[in-house]
């Protein structure tokens, strides 16, 4: 999901009936509505699963604090990440376990409200703020099992106060939150140097970071075999960060093929790096998350924007979450991007004979709209910035 840009005319989109699936879930617990089956071909039961793999681990304290030869390893450790995953866990990043359990407690908090309360702030079709269903555009389209309650957080001008809620009180945004900019963009640092590149090269090229938060819910289905609790798709955003509880395995990552469960570590958070890779410090709606090493592991997974940036050496990857027959599941996921102002392509630098350039510059801007206006299919999307050759 792109961070909050300008929407499609909700009147223009014709959705159909879409039902809450909590309160499906609750008056029919055994029902599973044909909207919610999946294609035989996207079931998550018939899909190659590689449950034996792990993504790699980075202990971030030696790659920032620690010895000369500590730090060189984990680099090469995260290089070889970015290139052949696309995904790995951070340890040691020093967040503080009670803000992740305050925020993962208020999303709960939220999502167990009765449904009159949540409707309050409705997600408008075509949107994606509010609570509701996102990445829907027609009557025919399958759903995905999954509530949601989607925010923009920054710059001010996206914040839609009107649906950011009231209840619980401690979920409104709050303005004394504030950037810790040198912490902020450590991982930028980092990935900057992983290339070869000048350690602020990316912090020097985007403006003013775009931020928005979503909530997922996902509650039990009594047939996980024929629904998706999130359709596949790779991030159009530069950054993702992701807070999974550990009550079951949801999210799976796409890998030579096969789909790659990842499994969730006690005050995990999984973080997509893009073209702007601000994440020191986290903006959850009324929290401010910050960089100290103590032992919590973050998951970091490199998004599209990244891949054009590297001109495709560090690749997005495609995720989906799945869900269980017993057990609900909670995500609390904040987005970042660059200045909607910013334009993007290749990195000069990473462009040469063995490796000609891949996609063409854009606007953010211009992408973040095309994004958030198409429905989730894969990487479908970023044939928008692939630079079409003739043979």
């Amino acid at each position: 999901m792109a961070p909050v840009t300008c929407s499609t005319t909700s009147s223009e989109i014709r959705i159909g009936e879409v039902e809450d699936v909590q309160e499906l879930r609750r008056a029919r617990p055994t029902a599973v509505p044909e909207r919610y089956v999946r294609d035989t071909n996207e079931r998550p039961a018939l899909s190659a699963i590689l449950p034996s793999l792990h993504v790699p681990v980075i202990d971030l304290s030696k790659l920032v604090c620690g010895t000369k030869r500590q730090s060189q390893e984990e680099m090469a450790k995260l290089t070889a990440a970015c290139e052949e995953w696309g995904f790995f866990q951070v340890i040691n990043h020093g967040i503080e376990t009670e803000l992740l359990e305050t925020m993962e407690r208020v999303a709960k908090e939220f999502f167990m409200l009765p449904l009159e309360e949540k409707e309050k702030y409705p997600m408008a079709p075509g949107t994606i703020q509010g609570y509701g269903h996102a990445f829907v555009f027609s009557e025919d389209q399958k759903l995905d099992w999954c509530n949601m309650l989607a925010l923009g957080v920054q710059p001010a001008f996206i914040r839609k106060p009107h649906l950011w809620p009231a209840n619980p009180a401690n979920l409104r945004y709050s303005p004394s939150c504030r950037r810790r900019d040198r912490e902020e963009r450590i991982l930028l640092i980092l990935i900057s140097r992983s290339l070869g590149l000048s350690p602020n090269y990316f912090n020097e090229m985007f403006g003013e970071a775009v931020q928005a938060v979503r909530m997922n819910y996902y509650p039990p289905c009594s047939r996980p075999d024929l629904v998706l609790g999130l359709s596949p798709h790779s991030d159009g955003s530069a950054l993702t960060v992701l807070q999974q509880d550990t009550t079951s395995v949801g999210l799976q990552i796409l890998k030579d093929n096969a789909w790659v469960p990842v499994h969730p570590i006690p005050d995990a958070l999984v973080i997509n790096i893009g073209d702007t890779i601000e994440v020191g410090a986290i903006i959850h709606p009324g929290f401010l998350l910050h960089l100290n090493p103590p032992p919590n592991p973050l998951l970091i997974d490199a998004t599209r924007a990244m891949q054009v940036l590297t001109n495709g050496r560090y690749r997005s990857v495609e995720h989906r979450a799945v869900t269980n027959r017993e057990s609900d599941r909670l995500s609390v996921v904040t987005f970042y991007a660059p200045s909607y102002d910013v334009e993007l392509g290749p990195v000069p630098e990473l462009v040469n004979d063995q490796q000609p350039c891949r996609y063409r510059r854009f606007n953010h801007g211009e992408y973040s709209r095309h994004y958030v206006t198409n429905k989730l299919q894969g990487k479908k999307n970023l044939e928008f910035a692939k630079i079409q050759t003739s043979y």
